[in-house]
């Protein structure tokens, strides 16, 4: 798996918690602009296919600023706890949940999403936007959603792909590779945040190769659902 900033050193964790660190004070806005806004209804779709379960207490992990945790209100859950490794997109996500006046239902807190200090069956579903391909670990990380799901649960994962379909493909790269970057590093000031993002999107698993990994673990009853001509993927999996 791609690093961030080393790609000899291993210790991808670490890179990746530096990484959002130093990007955290620009992310929602980059977030929103490079993707045109469309990463909204990405989560919107996301959280359409949960409904069926109506969770109660919802896990978002990988939380960033907290946004697929708000996305996730829609399903008027009794609580929702999101996790992140970094310190400083935690810091800035609970700004604004303090500020939308969510903090009684949504609370955001410091973990590491391969090692989960949650006890085993303790959430009916959890969310995951744009974060898995960040783990050190994806087995581990995706076996330990498995451990804090109860029996019946369902996981929402949200990741990019790589579409087929030309000329969507030509272009998705062209963005990727060289516009992307550019506006990143301009606004971020951290160009290799925004190089790292192309480089991890072409070595994740996508499609059947990450649907297979998923009930390699032991999820049952996926799902694959490709949104914006492949850009994204919508992966739904039931314990």
């Amino acid at each position: 798996m791609a690093n961030p900033y080393n790609p000899n050193e291993k210790n991808k964790k670490e890179q990746v918690s530096n990484m959002f660190n130093a990007i955290a004070h620009r992310y929602d806005f980059l977030n929103h602009v490079l993707s045109v806004g469309i990463d909204r209804l990405w989560r919107r779709r996301a959280v359409n296919n949960l409904k069926k379960y109506n969770p109660h207490n919802i896990l978002d992990i990988a939380t960033g600023t907290g946004d697929f945790a708000i996305a996730s209100l829609r399903l008027k859950p009794e609580k929702i706890t999101g996790v992140d490794i970094s310190v400083g997109m935690l810091q800035y996500g609970n700004e604004k949940i303090a500020k939308k006046g969510l903090s009684h239902i949504i609370k955001l807190k410091q973990g590491d999403s391969e090692n989960l200090q949650f006890k085993t069956e303790s959430f009916d579903a959890i969310t995951v936007g744009f974060g898995v391909r960040n783990f050190e670990n994806l087995e581990k990380g995706l076996s330990e959603m498995l451990r804090v799901l109860k029996l019946g649960g369902v996981v929402a994962i949200l990741e990019f792909s790589k579409p087929t379909a030309l000329p969507i493909k030509q272009l998705y790269w062209f963005y990727f590779k060289h516009i992307l970057p550019t506006i990143g590093k301009l606004f971020s000031k951290d160009h290799r945040a925004y190089t790292y993002l192309p480089e991890s999107v072409e070595e994740f698993p996508y499609g059947k190769e990450f649907e297979s990994i998923l009930i390699k673990v032991g999820f049952q009853n996926t799902k694959i659902i490709p949104v914006s001509f492949g850009i994204a993927t919508i992966y739904i999996a039931e314990k």
